[in-house]
């Protein structure tokens, strides 16, 4: 299995537009973030998580992959934004989302004319199918199982898919989603800056929770410009912990 992080960024990405600091005027493309996403390729399938309002930068810059269906985390814009530009990829049967149901509902209202009946020539077509906590589904006999964490107040899922764990924008991750990873070989998640934050786990937070659930190695990700330089964090890290960084690619064995 192999996972390519085609954004490590916050809602803001960085550079951050207005901002001056040291970070969003770095020359070192390490500092460079696109909004939160990844792609994951498993057994001959492409499996995208979020699609943000950077996906099709993303996904050129990527070299325009096939892909199979997107995982839905939640529906704030930083994730699905993008959401539009799946319209090469609905062609011509339509074009699958997994997401919880009550996110469906939220896209439904969102954008209404991916889910008609009789869509507009052109438009994109999305297959809605609905997940939830803990229960797993398969996409093209891919097995994953989505795990629930809390953004503030909102319910919303990361995702495991073999011996990889995916979670973004947590800031409370339950004990009951840390036995499901315990121990396991690659962990994704979010680490948004140092100081406290209201919706996100910051720095510390992100590895208190690696030590629980102790995995081979971890990577950070949905990261804001006040984390510092790539240069300057990286190094102060457990040797097991890296910063994700756009455009990396990872192995992930069986």
């Amino acid at each position: 299995m192999q996972l390519t992080f085609l954004g490590t960024g916050t809602s803001t990405g960085v550079p951050m537009i207005g901002c001056n600091c040291e970070v969003c005027r770095s020359v070192d493309d390490r500092d460079r973030r696109f909004r939160c996403s990844a792609l994951v390729a498993v057994e001959g399938k492409n499996i995208l998580i979020d699609a943000g309002p950077d996906f099709r930068q993303q996904m050129i810059a990527s070299g325009s992959p096939a892909l199979t269906a997107l995982l839905i985390t939640h529906t704030h814009y930083d994730h699905t934004g993008g959401i539009d530009d799946l319209r090469p990829y609905c062609y011509p049967n339509g074009f699958n989302i997994y997401a919880q149901a009550e996110d469906i509902a939220d896209l439904r209202m969102k954008v209404p004319y991916c889910f008609a009946e009789k869509p507009y020539p052109g438009a994109p077509v999305l297959i809605p199918n609905s997940i939830e906590p803990f229960e797993m589904f398969a996409v093209e006999g891919v097995e994953i199982i989505p795990l629930p964490v809390k953004h503030y107040l909102l319910d919303i899922v990361g995702f495991r898919i073999g011996n990889l764990a995916y979670i973004t924008d947590a800031k409370e991750v339950p004990d009951a989603t840390i036995k499901a990873i315990e121990g396991i070989d690659t962990l994704v998640i979010n680490a948004l800056r140092h100081k406290e934050h209201i919706s996100h786990i910051n720095l510390t937070q992100a590895l208190e929770i690696i030590n629980k659930v102790n995995p081979c190695i971890a990577y950070l990700t949905h990261i804001s410009h006040d984390l510092g330089l790539y240069a300057k964090v990286a190094p102060t890290l457990p040797w097991n912990v890296k910063i994700a960084t756009d455009g990396l690619v990872i192995e992930i064995p069986d």
